[in-house]
């Protein structure tokens, strides 16, 4: 099926007529639909259709924003199933995961309709008699979002229900992996009741979307969700025109395992956060951190247990690990793991290609353990995005601790002990934007603020009341009913 971009309540071919294909990572075969090979004309379009939108967006109250969202999360409810499967189909991910993906969002527009009600300002007094003041959000405009495809229903709607609630209108670039699930997420809201122009939907290449979007004059806000390098590039962008850019990037998040933590706990929020996604989440933990006493006993188990994992299709509810996205993302976690074995590391399993069977109709890698890494090395620095773990021994707590925070991200942590004093030591010293104690790096819940520090994110946050916080602008009010001038600052 041929299907074709959403611009101004319309859904349109792309100017220059070509097209791209999605297929499942699964099975290569297996064809998802041909999308819009789209440039800087259709954006331009796009662009105006949300610029002419946003005034009478602006205006609705949002009160009746957020009852619109609400029917929008009863309609993802409704086809939860549907999209889960389709979403397993287009990114790989097994179905248990996909599932709790598009639960992510219901929760997320839920969440956001309800802010609608809310939209907090806040009051204060004034130094000056028969004056009233007070502080109130405004929408940032008209908003170019860019997200990535591992998440391709959930972190679309962390960005567009706060966005959207807020009164602002949107052209969105979804990655060219999972555009099924864009036009999808768009075609629900739209039979929903959501005015023409306050979502865009343009499919296409970073290049000739991607960038044309984050450089138009008109937009006034970009939200990007992917790689550190593409994150630098999109803020050059928006510096250039003074926009707000909020930016969530890259991990290489830590375990940590103290002598005392619960190993049987830790095994299994180990591999859950090291192999879930196939290690494709930006909170995955890529590194773990074992303190000496109980290393071998670790990693032994550690080891056995991840070589037992199922690899296949993830519509198939016995599969436990699904494939990487695409043969150039295969060939990058390859080149890591060669990468590894010639720093010095030990490889202890996994390492190639799954190619058994129907493996080799798609793009599977056999989870990786790397034993015997030392912190300086490369795969323990730079984020790999695969089913690969480094593993590192550390000689107590504060060595745990400096290794964890020995690299440029800093978005998820975790750390297993029972000592309830290092745990709040943790909490303060591990240099991330959020922080587990007796669990894994992956399970972030839609109502608190989600997002990093150094190289993850420019300060931004993501979810909870934060979330409202990056699409609106504060205004201060002052109301002055004395019938004279009145100057503050006691003036006379």
């Amino acid at each position: 099926m041929l299907y074709k971009n959403y611009i101004g309540g319309e859904w349109v071919e792309a100017e220059g007529g070509q097209t791209f294909k999605s297929v499942s990572p699964a099975d290569t075969s297996d064809l998802l639909g041909e999308f819009p090979a789209s440039d800087e004309r259709d954006v331009n379009k796009a662009v105006e259709a949300a610029d002419r939108a946003l005034r009478e967006w602006q205006k609705v109250p949002a009160p009746k924003r957020g009852e619109l969202l609400f029917k929008v999360a009863q309609e993802f409810e409704r086809r939860k199933e549907a999209l889960a499967r389709l979403m397993t189909r287009e990114m790989g991910k097994v179905l248990n995961e996909t599932r709790g993906s598009v639960q992510e969002g219901i929760d997320m527009t839920y969440y956001m309709a309800g802010e609608g009600r809310r939209l907090r300002g806040y009051t204060t007094p004034s130094e000056l008699p028969d004056k009233a003041q007070y502080a109130i959000r405004r929408p940032i405009g008209r908003i170019a979002m860019i997200t990535p495809w591992n998440f391709p229903f959930a972190i679309p709607t962390w960005k567009l229900m706060p966005a959207l609630v807020a009164g602002n209108t949107l052209v969105w670039k979804p990655a060219t992996d999972t555009p099924r699930m864009a036009y999808e997420l768009v075609k629900i809201m739209a039979d929903q009741g959501l005015p023409p122009g306050v979502v865009n939907l343009v499919f296409g290449s970073g290049s000739k979307v991607g960038i044309p979007l984050a450089k138009h004059p008109k937009i006034d806000m970009i939200t990007f969700t992917g790689s550190t390098e593409v994150g630098r590039e999109i803020y050059r962008y928006g510096a250039e025109k003074l926009n707000k850019v909020h930016l969530e990037m890259g991990g290489k998040n830590p375990i940590i395992v103290l002598e005392d933590g619960d190993l049987e706990l830790a095994l299994e929020g180990i591999i859950w956060s090291a192999f879930g996604t196939t290690g494709q989440r930006c909170t995955a933990c890529s590194r773990l951190i074992i303190e000496d006493g109980v290393y071998e006993e670790l990693l032994k188990e550690l080891v056995e247990r991840t070589e037992r994992l199922k690899l296949g299709n993830g519509l198939d509810e016995s599969v436990d690990v699904g494939p990487v996205v695409n043969e150039a993302q295969l060939n990058k976690i390859h080149e890591y793991v060669q990468l590894g074995i010639k720093e010095g590391a030990k490889l202890l399993c996994g390492g190639e290609r799954a190619t058994e069977g129907e493996l080799a109709k798609g793009f599977f890698y056999k989870p990786t353990i790397f034993g015997d890494v030392k912190p300086t090395m490369r795969i323990a620095q730079e984020e790999i995005f695969g089913p690969v773990l480094a593993v590192l021994k550390a000689r107590d707590y504060e060595e745990a601790i400096a290794i964890a925070n020995g690299t440029n991200y800093g978005l998820s942590s975790s750390i297993y002990t029972q000592d309830v004093n290092k745990a709040q030591r943790a909490i303060q010293e591990l240099e991330a934007g959020i922080t587990y104690i007796n669990s894994g790096t992956i399970g972030a819940e839609v109502h608190l603020p989600f997002g990093g520090v150094k190289w993850t994110g420019n300060g931004g946050r993501e979810a909870g009341e934060a979330a409202i916080d990056e699409y609106t602008e504060w205004k201060a009010v002052y109301i002055d009913y004395s019938g004279r001038l009145q100057k503050a600052q006691g003036i006379e």
